[in-house]
């Protein structure tokens, strides 16, 4: 066995326990949205509802109700928007043929395939840790909206669990 492994084999974790009552609270936030594709930060208004929630030691539960939106853990520099919204559109091109926009195939008009492969690449919910009351993030990771069929008013519902 390595070094490295007995370290980390012989290395005990900081475990802290809190005891009290389970609690559960919830809601569920509109955002408007101004482009078809879209990166925006709600982490504030996350910030805002587990602060005001009873919960002080948990997890936070953000999912969006909506297949052609997703959510996204990172940092929110205008440089680095840029080249996520480019790397949505090379991963998944809008101009291309979808089956799902064929009006010989379904009913959809809004021609949005792109936008639901897109959404499901990203994903559609997000886990944060609570503690003391606040959401427990990285120095720059914030919690970003990726709208991909806007604009439109988006509903992104939150669940925070724990003590």
């Amino acid at each position: 066995m390595s070094n490295l492994a007995l370290s980390a084999a012989e290395a005990r974790p900081s475990v802290e326990t809190r005891e009290g009552q389970y609690k559960v609270a919830s809601t569920t936030l509109d955002f408007p949205t101004s482009e078809r594709m879209e990166l925006r930060t709600i982490t504030d208004e996350i910030h805002s509802f587990v602060a005001q929630s009873p919960v002080q030691y948990g997890m936070v539960h953000i999912s969006t109700l909506h297949t052609t939106t997703g959510l996204v853990l990172n940092e929110i520099e205008g440089a680095l928007v840029s080249d996520m919204t480019t790397l949505f559109e090379q991963l998944v091109p809008r101009g291309v043929y979808y089956k799902h926009n064929d009006p010989l195939l379904t009913g959809c008009a809004r021609k949005n395939a792109d936008a639901h492969l897109r959404a499901m690449v990203v994903g559609h919910s997000l886990s944060i840790p609570v503690e003391a009351g606040r959401l427990k993030l990285g120095t720059w990771q914030r919690v970003l909206l990726a709208e991909f069929d806007g604009p439109n008013m988006r509903k992104v519902h939150l669940q925070v669990m724990g003590i």
